[in-house]
């Protein structure tokens, strides 16, 4: 059986939030699964005042220090992935937070060779690893 110019081209869905990328690849007829996970920590900023009493000492918080951790971590996360999909021909991102929105402004930005290859953005519900294969598989099938 000959194979298609699709089955040549390397076909990527990369599904991603906060916690961890699911990057699922067609190539050849066969399908391929890797997982990054983000090392994004979830900062939760405690302030107040160490009192009941109205108008008590307060706490400030630096939320300035917390939100540039959190851009560091995700800017290498985002540096995790480009290195994982940089040699495929066609890419969907896809899921249910803000994050895949984010992955492809620093794609526009910083990987615009990549960039020109997102196929879509989707958003998506939270999936499981086998409806994340079995998502891009379908959104290949269609967009032949």
């Amino acid at each position: 059986m000959q194979k298609s110019k699709f089955d040549r081209m390397k076909r990527t869905g990369v599904w991603l939030d906060k916690e961890k990328a699911i990057i699922v690849t067609l190539y050849n007829g066969d399908m391929s699964t890797n997982t990054i996970l983000s090392h994004v920590k979830n900062f939760h900023v405690h302030s107040g005042s160490g009192t009941r009493l109205k108008g008590g000492p307060q706490d400030v918080v630096q939320d300035s220090k917390y939100l540039e951790r959190e851009k560091h971590q995700l800017k290498k996360y985002f540096n995790n992935i480009a290195s994982e999909i940089k040699d495929d021909d066609a890419i969907v991102l896809f899921g249910p937070a803000e994050i895949k929105d984010q992955f492809n402004k620093e794609l526009r930005t910083s990987y615009k060779d990549l960039s020109a290859k997102i196929k879509d953005v989707v958003k998506t519900d939270k999936m499981t690893k086998r409806q994340v294969r079995s998502w891009v598989k379908i959104f290949f099938e269609s967009t032949n």
